[in-house]
């Protein structure tokens, strides 16, 4: 009600009263002005969180859009080494240069006090970090105080022992990386993965209540004849199923220009077969899903390469060691580490958030570069998040 009787006109768009907290949202009127080349009216939004105690501006980059969902790198390592991701032979971060648990759950919670109603935790494959159940267990008191969403991207290896944990922990959705369904190319692909561990994962997370969407990375000549299998196992069971480009992301031991599928021409191809009915469903993320008239279920599509999504990009990234990149595509970064550990209060660290948005780029630079055959950005996806 302070809000209201600022002289500046606000107009409510949402409020929420938590167990330990209240939370105001609520816009600002002003002035038309210039905001990349185009003249707009801007809303300044406005978060009032009562645990924080103070007015908290939410995160709105130079292009007017509306920062609400955090994808946290919780590890850089992985037990399984997908030739399109990484390389075999890979060299990790010392355990030592990465955040503890207790500094990455005050860093997700500083970006919901900034609005964040979405919080993805990703790696490498974030299951395999000690005592990882801990960040989820305590990201979860902010489910229904702000936060809509708790969920993880994984290759399915650690859910077998997990997945009812992760459902206790407030969990309900999770993505589960499967580029194929025989056990032998599974073996190609991921180099150090076993199949039949995944089954089992899937299973545990399906017995556990958990909601599925499997994601599966389009490879010319290596998984190419097996989308309509892919299709018909995943909404079998109930299951999205999203097919992905390979992006150009660091050294792969290989010629990533042999992977790339434009999946323009994928979905070509399985208009032959199906009949794909576009359809407004969004879930956050950047995937366009459309439904499969004659499976009833939904196949989504992230294509970063022949269509990118950065007109309505909500997303921005920290990895393990606090570094905060706005654009998955862009190498400009902030160290959130640094401020993080030098106040015992969030007044340097939000400034440092609210410094990294005001930087947060138009789009990407992704490009498969045929000629020269490296990488559009040489940090690896496991390092970023995936």
């Amino acid at each position: 009600m302070l809000l209201c009787g600022n002289p500046a006109p606000f107009v409510l768009l949402h409020w929420r009263l938590g167990a330990d907290h209240a939370m105001i949202i609520c816009v600002e009127r002003q002035p038309e002005r210039t905001l990349g080349g185009c003249r707009r009216r801007h809303l300044l939004s406005v978060v009032m969180n009562e645990t924080i105690g103070h007015m908290q501006p939410a995160m709105i980059d130079p292009f007017g859009r509306h920062v609400t969902y955090l994808r946290v790198s919780v590890t850089d390592r992985c037990d399984f080494r997908c030739s399109y991701c990484m390389s075999e032979h890979m060299t990790f971060l010392p355990k030592k240069d990465l955040l503890s648990l207790e500094e990455l759950d005050r860093l997700c919670t500083a970006f919901v006090a900034k609005g964040v109603r979405k919080l993805r935790i990703t790696g490498g494959e974030p299951l395999v970090r000690k005592n990882i159940l801990w960040l989820f267990r305590a990201l979860s008191r902010h489910l229904g105080g702000g936060l809509d969403e708790l969920t993880l991207t994984t290759n399915g290896s650690q859910l077998p022992k997990l997945a009812q944990e992760l459902k206790e922990a407030g969990v309900r959705r999770i993505n589960v990386s499967l580029d194929t369904l025989r056990p032998d190319r599974f073996k190609a692909i991921t180099r150090w993965g076993d199949f039949a561990q995944v089954m089992a994962g899937i299973e545990a997370a399906e017995k556990a209540g958990l909601e599925i969407k499997l994601n599966a990375v389009a490879l010319k000549g290596v998984n190419e004849d097996e989308f309509e299998d892919l299709i018909r196992f995943a909404h079998g069971r109930g299951f999205d199923l999203t097919l992905i480009e390979t992006m150009p992301m660091g050294d792969i031991d290989g010629d990533r220009t042999d992977q790339y599928l434009p999946l323009s021409i994928v979905r070509a191809r399985l208009m032959d077969r199906f009949t794909l009915e576009d359809i407004p469903l969004r879930t956050g993320g950047p995937a366009r899903y459309v439904r499969v008239a004659e499976t009833g279920g939904r196949l989504g599509f992230i294509t970063p390469m022949t269509h990118n999504f950065c007109e309505s990009c909500n997303r921005v990234r920290l990895t393990c060691t606090g570094t905060l990149y706005m654009c998955l595509g862009q190498n400009d970064a902030a160290d959130l580490r640094a401020p993080l550990r030098a106040s015992a209060d969030d007044r340097l660290l939000m400034a440092a958030i609210d410094e990294a948005i005001s930087r947060k780029p138009k789009g990407h630079d992704f490009v498969i570069d045929r000629r020269t055959k490296q990488p559009a950005v040489a940090r690896h996806m496991s390092v970023t998040g995936g």
